[in-house]
C-alpha cells in the first residue's frame, strides 16, 4: 500500500478512493483526522484491499459515532449485533430471496427513525463474478440543479417518513417488509436540510421511506416523490460502485441516496458486513 495517504477520484460526481490506509492497523490521531477530513469533502469514500472482522468494522465506525443495531433482526451479526450482514445467502447456504431484493431501490437509510444516522459502512467479503454493484446519488448536487421555483416549493415542505412505506418501498417489498423488534411510527423531516458540516442544502426526500408531505394529499405527494427521485438519480448525479473483495466503502447518510443495482445472478454469493453509525 502507498505509505502517504492520497485521494483518487472514482466517479465524476461521487466516489473517491483513499490510498495508503490499512484499516486493520490502529489509526493514530493524524491519520484518522485525514480520513475524517477526506470524508467531510467526499461523501462516498472507498478503501480497497482491506480485511476486517465484524469487530474491526464496528471499531472503525465507533471513531465517528455510535454504531447501532440494524432494524432487521434476522441479519444482525451473532457476536457483534451493531454489525449486520448484507447477504443473499441464508443459514443453510441457499438463496435468501429477501436478501437478493433488499435495498435495490433508491433510499436513504433509517429516515423513519427519530434520530438520523451520520454514515454507513459496507465491507465486501464475497462478490458476484460480474455486476452486483451499489449506486449512490449526490443529493446536494441534485438540489442545486432544481429550478428555483421547485427549490422554493420544497423549502416549505415537511416530508413524512415510514419504514418502506413510500412508493419505492411498496413497489419493492409490498407486505413482506421483514421482521423488526419494534413498530415504527411516522416521522417528519424537512424536505430540504442543511448538511451539519458543509452547510450545503440537500434534498432530503427518498422514495423508499418518504410517503407524503404535511398538508398534501397522497395523490399529489407520490408523483412529487417520484419526480424528485427521477431527477436526483440522473446519471450526472450518480456514482456506480463495482465491488471487489476487500472493499470498505463508507457513505454520508446526510448527503446521499443509494441502492443495490440488483443486476447479478442470485445463485452467485454476495456477502458483506455493514454497520450504521449515529452521533454520540
Amino acid at each position: 500500500m502507498t505509505t502517504t495517504p492520497q485521494l483518487r477520484p472514482l466517479g465524476d460526481t461521487l466516489g473517491t478512493e483513499a490510498l495508503g490506509v490499512d484499516l486493520s492497523q490502529p489509526l493514530n490521531g493524524p491519520k484518522f483526522a485525514w480520513i475524517a477530513q477526506a470524508f467531510a469533502e467526499h461523501p462516498v469514500l472507498v478503501f480497497r484491499d482491506q480485511n476486517l472482522g465484524a469487530g474491526d468494522l464496528a471499531a472503525f465506525g465507533r471513531r465517528f459515532g455510535t454504531p447501532r443495531k440494524h432494524a432487521l433482526v434476522k441479519y444482525r451479526h451473532a457476536e457483534h449485533p451493531d454489525v449486520s450482514w448484507l447477504t443473499n445467502v441464508d443459514e443453510a447456504g441457499k438463496v435468501d430471496w429477501y436478501g437478493v431484493k433488499r435495498a435495490t431501490d433508491w433510499h436513504t437509510d433509517s429516515t423513519y427513525e427519530d434520530n438520523l444516522p451520520l454514515l454507513a459502512i459496507l465491507h465486501a467479503k464475497e462478490v458476484p463474478s460480474e455486476k452486483g454493484g451499489t449506486m449512490f446519488a449526490d443529493m446536494g448536487a441534485a438540489y442545486a440543479a432544481l429550478p428555483a421555483s421547485r427549490q422554493e416549493k420544497l423549502a416549505g415542505l415537511t416530508g413524512l417518513h415510514g419504514r418502506s412505506t413510500g412508493p419505492a418501498g411498496e413497489r419493492l417489498y409490498g407486505d413482506d417488509k421483514g421482521a423488526t423488534e419494534k413498530q415504527y411510527q411516522e416521522v417528519p423531516w424537512p424536505a430540504v436540510v442543511r448538511h451539519p458540516v458543509t452547510d450545503r442544502p440537500i434534498l432530503f426526500v427518498n422514495p423508499m421511506h418518504t410517503h407524503g408531505f404535511v398538508g398534501m394529499a397522497r395523490e399529489a405527494a407520490w408523483p412529487l416523490i417520484e419526480e424528485l427521485a427521477a431527477h436526483a438519480t440522473q446519471d450526472r448525479f450518480v456514482y456506480h460502485h463495482r465491488w471487489r473483495v476487500g472493499d470498505v466503502l463508507m457513505w454520508d447518510e446526510r448527503a446521499t441516496m443509494h441502492r443495490g443495482a440488483g443486476d447479478y445472478r442470485p445463485e452467485e454469493r454476495r456477502v458483506m458486513l455493514r454497520t450504521i453509525v449515529y452521533a454520540n
